[in-house]
């Protein structure tokens, strides 16, 4: 419901261009940052609009910036916190020269009218923080494929939630804010302890101090594509990461979904145990989760053009990858760019 209710954006008009700081943490991302780059080189965009500042975390890769089209600034992290990332976001802020913040990360790949769109929506709307989508790009294996069923339902979950003023969750590869709304909301500070969080926890805040001026710029083509896990290792461990966060939401309702995805889970693997004192029961519940999946996951899929593949296999995996995600989240430790951190 909250999906088909939030507004469309419409086309481009010839509007007054804002200017923007393209935020990216980095750390041994010699073979991703190229890429980046190149996309960037391709928006349609004015170059006196826009830079791109590059906050190195110690990296040993040896990566050096080559000859761009546009002002590229590259500053070495200053810690502070027991999180990087959110440290290297407000050593960007520092150095950037112009009013908008936008963090993305170096495996990504921006599309063309990135800029355009969200000059476009924060002029028409007034927001003073814009919420996008991010996917995975497209590879022919099972665990890309259920990575991307995953990626679409949470940002279907996203943009449901913005409709009931109830918006929990977003991804700090497509995030962009004001640097004096940034300010007001007393930026990271009060969970400076959590490695991770750098785009929720901010929009939590956001959206309970400063309701209305928090916005998901819904577009067909405004979404950021990046990387998916290359191994279940690789991908527990970044799952675990984002578990992990949910134990410190300042939003109940983001605390409710949270559980209520976790039980409903659970709930499958329960019925398998249990599986030979009612096997039609069994069935009947994996059929109603699947259905309800799907209603909502389709429509995003739809909305953007992905497609979806082994749905069924990943309906059948998800219970027991996701079960296990979360109970090891309440007491385990993750690997996250080769530092380990408790979740």
């Amino acid at each position: 419901m909250g999906f088909k209710k939030v507004p469309k954006s419409n086309e481009n008009s010839s509007v007054e261009k804002l200017s923007f700081s393209i935020v990216v943490p980095f750390r041994n991302e010699a073979g991703s940052l190229p890429i980046l780059l190149k996309s960037i080189e391709k928006l349609n965009y004015p170059v006196e609009n826009f830079e791109v500042i590059l906050v190195d975390d110690e990296s040993t890769d040896g990566f050096r910036v080559a000859s761009c089209g546009f002002r590229v600034l590259s500053v070495e992290n200053e810690r502070k916190s027991n999180s990087p990332k959110k440290d290297a976001i407000q050593t960007a802020i520092q150095h950037s020269k112009f009013d908008w913040i936008i963090t993305t990360d170096a495996d990504c790949i921006v599309p063309e009218n990135w800029l355009l769109d969200l000059n476009h929506y924060i002029h028409n709307t007034k927001k003073q923080m814009v919420c996008g989508p991010v996917f995975f790009k497209s590879k022919s294996n099972f665990i890309n494929d259920f990575q991307q069923i995953e990626m679409i339902s949470l940002q279907a979950v996203t943009i449901g939630s913005f409709d009931f003023n109830l918006a929990f969750m977003c991804n700090g590869a497509n995030f962009t804010y004001s640097k004096n709304f940034f300010q007001q909301l007393s930026g990271f500070e009060g969970n400076e302890q959590i490695a991770s969080g750098d785009d929720v926890f901010l929009l939590q805040k956001a959206v309970k101090n400063f309701p209305d001026e928090v916005g998901f710029l819904l577009k067909k083509d405004f979404h950021v594509t990046t990387n998916s896990a290359e191994s279940w290792t690789e991908l527990f461990q970044q799952r675990i990461r984002w578990a992990g966060k949910s134990k410190a939401y300042s939003s109940c309702f983001g605390k409710f979904v949270a559980l209520t995805v976790f039980f409903g889970n659970l709930a499958f693997i329960i019925s398998l145990i249990f599986f030979v004192f009612g096997f039609f029961e069994m069935i009947i519940l994996l059929i109603l989760k699947v259905i309800s999946d799907l209603l909502v996951a389709n429509q995003t899929a739809r909305f953007y053009k992905i497609k979806m593949k082994n749905t069924l296999l990943t309906a059948l995996v998800y219970p027991f990858f996701s079960s296990a995600v979360a109970l090891y989240s309440l007491f385990g430790t993750y690997e996250w760019k080769g530092r380990t951190f408790n979740s």
